[in-house]
């Protein structure tokens, strides 16, 4: 077999998947670990279950020979734990690579991390992209959802490999280049914020329907189902169907009743809000999911509480909340959600002078990633009409979110007088009424700096700033 020019380092779960799809759809690779026992079982595995593929597939069992089985110019997947196990890779594979190769992050890098390293890259001979690769396990074994960042050149060269591996929406595959250094990581980063909102307002909905309304686990499912069918169509609603679904095998139990409610998190949904934070552009949906996360990890607190003061009173009933305002809410939510993530997108391309190709992201999420669904098709049609307005202005999201507003109205207000928890939905309230106060209460707040600080203030009937109040701070 002739050489393979591509190479996978790192053959954990999203390593081997990623492999398995280069083989069958793009080209021959060679494949590495550092612990040569997984390659092993990852190759067994293979040559068992798809013994074409393995005949594409060239293990090795030490970085010099990984790189030895490649002909130049190469180009090496990096499919490791994000942080310092990425830059000792690089800086193991540098001294053995030519100027030509180039090497490919492709984890869950902060997008800081991808800046120095393509910055270092530069300057010592050896291309770099940071890739932000979305799906998970399936996505990176049948299709993920691609975002690149780094050299437009060394994009180049990778671009076909890269898109036959992606996933495709009506024929157009989900693989896209961002922009220089970290900006296809920093994509991949408000992908993921969105993801945790998304996933937050659903489990709202769901609690709503759990604790409010007394209702099964099957129940649920039959409703995420439903919703599945029409605008909330997506692949988080069709999941979350399944999962309220799923009956446990030891118990018999509904899976959900027996998952502890402590959810994880590796941290880019906390990335996302520190940078919105330093970019000046409010995600409050996205905050109030990182910090319902941060609040379920503290379990003994959440039980102290509930033995001290009491759990929230029941009493709900399809008549004071119904599924279809609860539908209308998720509706509202999600595109204020989305509305912040993009918004966040053009302040970070500002910012940095990325140039983010924002109908671009829009249609790279359509399949393949963990947030794909079916208002994305319609988010970059808005978005190629105005890349940088913000989306509850587009006349297609500015009229849902006039029809179902008042659907979330009334369901935060209701959960919130019940003593339900639904911090994503009432921040995307809060949120929209901010946003549609055109006279704010700031003016008590640069009141109140001038006063104990003298800050100064700028003035409704004339231009200028550094204006003081009358109390004599200034």
């Amino acid at each position: 077999m002739t050489k393979p020019r591509m190479g996978l380092l790192g053959l954990g779960t999203m390593g081997s998947a990623l492999a398995l799809n280069i083989a069958e759809n793009a080209e021959p690779l060679a494949v590495f670990n550092r612990t040569t026992s997984k390659t092993d079982a990852f190759m067994a595995h293979t040559r068992k279950h798809a013994p074409d593929l393995a005949e594409r597939i060239t293990p090795t069992t030490s970085l010099e020979d990984f790189v030895a089985a490649m002909e130049s110019p190469r180009a090496i997947i990096l499919m490791v734990p994000a942080g310092q196990p990425v830059d000792d890779q690089i800086d193991a594979l540098r001294p053995l690579l030519n100027p030509e190769d180039l090497i490919i992050d492709a984890g869950n890098a902060n997008f800081h991390d991808t800046n120095r390293r393509a910055e270092a890259a530069a300057t010592q001979g050896v291309p770099f992209l940071g890739i932000g690769v979305s799906g998970g396990e399936e996505g990176a074994r049948f299709g993920p959802s691609i975002m690149g960042g780094g050299p437009k050149r060394a994009w180049d060269q990778v671009e076909g490999a890269l898109r036959s591996i992606a996933a495709s929406y009506e024929g157009t595959p989900c693989a896209t280049w961002m922009g220089e250094g970290g900006a296809g990581h920093f994509v991949k980063a408000v992908h993921n914020g969105i993801e945790y909102a998304d996933m937050q307002m659903i489990a709202e909905v769901y609690g709503v329907f759990r604790d409010g309304l007394q209702w099964t686990a099957e129940q649920c499912g039959e409703v995420f189902a439903k919703w599945n069918e029409g605008p909330l169509q997506s692949y988080l609603i069709e999941i979350s169907g399944k999962v309220a679904d799923a009956v446990d095998p030891e118990s018999g139990k509904p899976m959900l009743d027996v998952i502890l409610d402590r959810a994880g998190q590796k941290g880019t949904g906390r990335w996302t809000v520190i940078e919105a934070q330093h970019l000046g552009a409010p995600i409050p949906v996205i905050e109030a999911a990182v910090t319902a996360r941060n609040v379920s990890s503290r379990l003994p607190l959440r039980q102290r509480g509930e033995d001290v003061f009491g759990a929230a009173p029941v009493g709900l009933t399809t008549d004071i909340l119904s599924v279809e305002t609860l539908e209308g809410a998720m509706i509202a939510g999600k595109i204020m959600c989305y509305a912040q993530g993009f918004d966040l997108l053009n302040a970070a391309s500002k910012t940095f002078g990325w140039s983010l190709p924002m109908p671009e992201v829009a249609r790279v999420w359509r399949e393949g990633c963990i947030i794909r669904s079916s208002m994305l098709n319609d988010m970059a049609s808005a978005l190629t009409d105005h890349p940088e307005d913000n989306l509850i202005f587009a006349p297609f999201f500015r009229d849902l979110v006039k029809h179902h507003s008042p659907a979330l109205r009334h369901t935060v207000a209701t959960a919130l007088s019940h003593g339900l928890a639904v911090p994503a939905l009432s921040s995307a309230l809060t949120w929209f009424d901010m946003v549609r106060t055109g006279r704010s209460t700031a003016n008590m707040i640069q009141g109140q700096r001038d006063f104990f600080g003298a800050h100064g203030f700028e003035r409704v009937d004339r231009d200028g700033q550094g204006f003081h109040g009358p109390w004599g701070s200034a």
